[in-house]
């Protein structure tokens, strides 16, 4: 087991070697709260887009299922009439320069596996950058649009924020509490007190620490040739290799499980890059990953290749809820 996965299964399973890192984490909290504190008191600069910014951000390290909320929170405010733009750090791109309008036809080493993926998925227009203020700068040069989605950021405070979302992992929750290094926290626990709302990936009901959402599988994607098929594609108690690069990969195995199929685990790290050779298994099995893996893989896909795609569903409560904030940061109520 890799060191970081180790360290990983330690902040949420627990290990007394952790205690010898509490110097470090309280110099971190110290940071935290200093650069948070220095943004609340505008003593710090930031600067603030002409159009709403909404931050979808998490306070744990490793995935929560930020994309596919942005996916959803794309086609909501699109039904709502809004020109929607997304702004993004663009994790492990090497785009020619920064900052950088992603297309659908650039390679997930130019643009960043997430980016491309958003963009792919929606054709929404975006744009990344390390410094977020310079991709909403980029964004809005470029695009006329009604409000700004800022896919992760929520720590980056140098771009100011109309609303903030934050995602939490719900059968993770926020591990042991303590911040990095001894911990998975980006910043304290109480740092959701003063977020606008908390989602709960894989929560059924609203429940105190948040409202619900749940990632639902709607399709199988064939990665050669772009086919959509129904999930009965594949038959009950189906073998296969499942494929995952995500932040917790153990969730979307546990999805294909759901699925009644029989899925061979193949974690990689969070933002792997692949090539054929790694990814040929024995026995000779259909291979099914998640869309995120999948926009790195296509070149050389074979015809037995899946992803399986998701949409979010957040409650009912966070709908209602959202359309309100959305209705007062856009000056109309959503259509």
């Amino acid at each position: 087991m890799a060191f970081s996965d180790r360290l990983l299964a330690a902040w949420y399973q627990g290990h007394p070697a952790l205690s010898l890192l509490a110097p470090l984490e309280l110099l971190y909290r110290r940071v935290a709260n200093r650069r948070r504190q220095a943004f609340k008191a505008g003593t710090a600069p930031a600067w603030k887009a002409p159009v709403p910014v909404l931050v979808v951000g998490n306070i744990t390290v490793g995935g929560t299922g930020k994309t596919p909320m942005i996916l959803w929170l794309i086609e909501h405010c699109r039904q709502a009439g809004l020109r929607v733009g997304v702004i993004s750090r663009g994790y492990g791109a090497q785009p020619p320069r920064f900052p950088w309008l992603v297309s659908a036809s650039d390679s997930a080493a130019v643009a960043g596996d997430e980016p491309l993926l958003i963009v792919q998925r929606s054709g929404v227009p975006l744009a990344i950058d390390p410094d977020r203020a310079q991709a909403a700068r980029a964004l809005l040069a470029a695009h006329a649009v009604d409000l700004i989605l800022c896919d992760d950021g929520l720590q980056h405070y140098r771009l100011a924020r109309d609303l903030e979302l934050v995602l939490i992992d719900a059968a993770r929750g926020l591990g042991n509490r303590r911040c990095l290094p001894a911990g998975p926290l980006r910043e304290p626990a109480e740092r959701l007190e003063e977020v606008d709302a908390v989602l709960c990936n894989g929560q059924r009901g609203d429940g105190p620490l948040g409202y619900a959402m749940t990632l639902e599988p709607v399709a199988l994607v064939n990665l050669r040739s772009g086919e959509p098929v129904a999930l009965s594609h594949f038959p009950p108690g189906q073998p296969m290799h499942a494929v995952a690069g995500i932040g917790n990969p153990r969730r979307f195995f546990s999805t294909l499980e759901g699925l009644n199929w029989r899925p061979t685990e193949h974690a990689f790290a969070d933002h792997a890059t692949y090539s054929e050779t790694q990814l040929a298994f024995a026995p000779a099995l259909p291979v099914v990953m998640t869309e995120k893996d999948a926009v790195k893989c296509r070149a050389f896909a074979q015809s037995d290749w899946w992803y399986l795609a998701v949409d979010a569903q957040p409650s009912p409560a966070f709908v209602a809820w959202f359309d309100a904030r959305l209705a007062s940061l856009v000056g109309h109520p959503p259509a």
